[in-house]
């Protein structure tokens, strides 16, 4: 019988060894939440902190919303987790609608609280339906996140983590000004970089090797998001230059009615493409939890992570 390159391939596929066969565990990762608005939504977050908090990760962040929206409710869920667990909390801030000395009191109340780890975002004005603002920085702020962070680290010397786009910003206008604004970032001090989501680990290794042949050597940490609201996630993918493959709208297709289904089929999507980038090198990955723990605490697993006993370093 003669077969088809197309069943060869196939054939060699299911030949394969288990995608997930005895990982190392030697990821790091790192968390994602954002403020919550009401009591129940609390007692989600506060759940999902204390189910992933066993993995040991780097840190955890807190988002801001767009035009500062979330600004005390992200001051308050990173004092707690601060306060109350032995997490390092890392506070999102951005330049809009803030003066420089307004920043400068925000990092100084985090600074105090124990917080030594800032994410710098230009950020996101507020936003008219589906569309967001021109951004207009404030008359005394910041213009940038690059100023961003260099103002940060002349205040105190937190550690500051900055934002890369794969799939380039949408406001840039090509990609190598998109290159460039982010070593102007790093230059200023960042520590590290963090994707936007993406769902082709090709870009991402192609964004990474451009960021190299740009002189950038810093760590580019690949964001994660395990899709399981489609209808959610292409509004958000449309805002921020990510694209949203055919094959995964047909994946997800008929499972409006099943939330179980489509949770599997988004750890099973999430955690392939996890397992591309690890066999690339990448041992860092920071998840977009959406305050949920599940889809994000079964990643880790599969890639090896076990939770930390009280004998295990932090």
């Amino acid at each position: 019988m003669n077969l088809t390159v197309d069943q060869l391939h196939e054939a060699r596929r299911a030949m394969d060894d288990p995608l997930f066969a005895d990982l190392a565990g030697d990821a790091q990762v790192s968390f994602e939440f954002f403020p919550p608005k009401n009591e129940k939504m609390e007692a989600t977050l506060w759940e999902s902190v204390k189910t992933l908090e066993p993995l040991g990760p780097r840190f955890v962040s807190v988002t801001y919303g767009a035009g500062g929206s979330t600004r005390e409710r992200t001051h308050a869920t990173v004092r707690r987790i601060t306060q109350e667990t032995p997490l390092r909390a890392a506070a999102h801030l951005t330049c809009v609608d803030a003066s420089k000395a307004e920043i400068e009191e925000v990092i100084g109340d985090y600074w105090d609280a124990g917080v030594r780890h800032i994410v710098a975002l230009r950020g996101d004005p507020p936003r008219k339906g589906d569309t967001f603002e021109p951004f207009q920085p404030h008359p005394e702020g910041y213009a940038s996140a690059a100023e961003l962070v260099e103002g940060i680290k002349a205040f105190k010397p937190f550690e500051v983590s900055v934002a890369a786009y794969p799939e380039v910003h949408p406001e840039a206008d090509c990609p190598q000004s998109d290159l460039d604004n982010l070593k102007r970032k790093l230059d200023a001090g960042a520590t590290r970089a963090i994707t936007q989501f993406f769902f082709s680990a090709e870009n991402f290794f192609r964004f990474r090797d451009e960021a190299a042949a740009a002189g950038i050597d810093a760590e580019i940490v690949p964001g994660i998001l395990p899709v399981s609201n489609v209808a959610t996630t292409r509004r958000i993918a449309g805002m921020c230059g990510a694209t949203i493959p055919d094959w995964m709208n047909r994946l997800f297709e008929g499972l409006d009615e099943l939330p179980a289904a489509r949770q599997l089929i988004a750890a099973t999507v999430a955690a392939e493409l996890c397992r591309k980038l690890y066999a690339g090198g990448v041992r860092e990955f920071h998840f977009y939890t959406l305050n949920r723990a599940e889809l994000s605490y079964a990643i880790c697993h599969l890639l090896g992570m076990r939770p930390h006993t009280q004998d295990d370093s932090p």
